[in-house]
């Protein structure tokens, strides 16, 4: 399959074997139906898998723009996703929680927004508005300082893992007191850990 996409485009076999990036294995399909669908012999424009991933971007931050005027001063947002499929993900959190009613209100005011927007044809997406599941990592700077106080698993680009209480956060670290050992033997100490060197951070839920 792949060599017809080199033959397509009048490339050697051996352009293959000269990548070091596998990029190519993504971004000549692209390549080779949009080649089809325009039937471009020898002066069509080279399409770019950079342009799809950017078209992305781009809703992503349009999604943004209508979102933030629906947002109350404890509301923020944790992430939006764009799938293939226009299918839209917003996780939101809150300072003092978020609850589903209010999920609710905010996606049906984005959705009017976005279809009123007509980026996609014939209203061709679905969207979903939610908080972030449990067990989830945490990923804005609010979200911890929202989680202060409560037990966190800190996991760093080492794999090292620090498990304990998030006592403190500025936008440079976090700090955690750590327990460990019981009765005489118990020790409490406190670990600084930059968010630089942090791979995820999980609140530990206790039942």
């Amino acid at each position: 399959m792949l060599q017809r996409y080199y033959e397509a485009f009048n490339l050697p076999v051996k352009f293959y074997l000269r990548q070091s990036c596998f990029v190519w294995l993504i971004a000549l399909p692209f390549v080779y139906l949009q080649r089809k669908k325009t039937e471009l012999k020898g002066t069509g424009s080279f399409p770019s898998v950079f342009i799809i991933t950017m078209d992305s971007f781009s809703l992503i931050e349009s999604v943004q723009k209508f979102l933030v005027p629906l947002l109350n001063t404890e509301e923020f947002i944790v992430e939006v996703k764009v799938k293939p499929t226009h299918n839209i993900k917003v996780y939101l959190d809150a300072d003092n929680g978020l609850d589903i009613d209010r999920c609710i209100k905010i996606n049906r005011a984005l959705y009017k927004a976005l279809e009123e927007a007509a980026y996609f044809p014939e209203g061709d997406f679905s969207l979903e508005v939610s908080s972030p599941g449990i067990g989830e990592p945490l990923k804005q700077y609010r979200q911890f300082v929202k989680n202060t106080g409560r037990d966190v698993e800190v996991t760093g680009n080492d794999a090292q893992v620090f498990t304990g209480k998030l006592l403190a956060v500025t936008t440079e670290a976090v700090t955690i007191e750590i327990t460990t050992g019981k009765g005489k033997k118990l020790l409490v100490t406190q670990q600084e850990i930059p968010f630089a060197e942090i791979k995820h951070t999980k609140v530990l839920i206790k039942f």
